[in-house]
């Protein structure tokens, strides 16, 4: 009896020695979650109102992409007197030719001209062409018929122009003549004044 006595007086003292935890009202709860809800809330405004600008963000659009074609307006079919011959590689056998005339730089970058070709056996064809420097690339728009007139081309898109047996003469051009590396080389006359004295760039450079 006397030690189920000393027990409770004991538990009685054990739970007076222990600090008790202090109690939180429900009231003060909800406003404690209320600021902290206030708090994130704001961060995430101020993060999302005053978000860094990007690099990527602050650059022009791609010039590339922006880019558009000018309508094109066919030229006069062309004469010999204005043909003015260029030369492909000294293993070529048909011989090529633009026409003065129909030279011209178009406010899209891209010059355009009157191809003229000619076979060993005097067999002619003749084309109107684009070549755009800046993206290294050539367009054919129409196909000339035997009666000055133009019909236009079946697959008239931008390809890349290539120094193969195919588009050998769109390489020469280009490189030679109108184009330094992926710019206009200067205006139409100057163009025209190389294919007449056949002074190309790369001997321009050489002097």
């Amino acid at each position: 009896m006397a030690s189920n006595v000393n027990m409770r007086k004991a538990d009685r003292i054990s739970m007076a020695d222990t600090p008790r935890q202090p109690m939180v009202s429900t009231a003060m709860q909800h406003c404690t979650c209320a600021v902290v809800l206030a708090a994130t809330l704001g961060l995430l405004g101020c993060a999302g109102g005053s978000a860094p600008t990007t690099r990527l963000e602050q650059q022009p659009d791609d010039p590339a992409k922006t880019w558009q074609e000018a309508d094109v307006s066919l030229p006069a079919a062309p004469q010999d007197a204005n043909l003015l011959p260029f030369d492909v590689s000294a293993a070529a056998t048909q011989r090529f030719a633009i026409d003065a005339k129909s030279l011209t730089l178009g406010a899209d970058g891209v010059v355009r001209y009157t191809l003229v070709t000619r076979s060993i056996s005097g067999a002619s064809n003749v084309s109107y062409e684009g070549i755009r420097c800046t993206t290294r690339e050539w367009k054919i728009y129409a196909i000339g018929r035997t009666d000055g007139s133009w019909s236009p081309a079946r697959r008239s898109q931008w390809q890349p122009v290539i120094n193969d047996a195919i588009n050998r003469r769109q390489a020469a051009l280009s490189k030679q003549y109108l184009c330094a590396e992926t710019t206009v080389a200067g205006k139409p006359e100057d163009m025209l004044r190389r294919l007449r004295r056949q002074d190309t760039l790369t001997e321009e450079l050489l002097r």
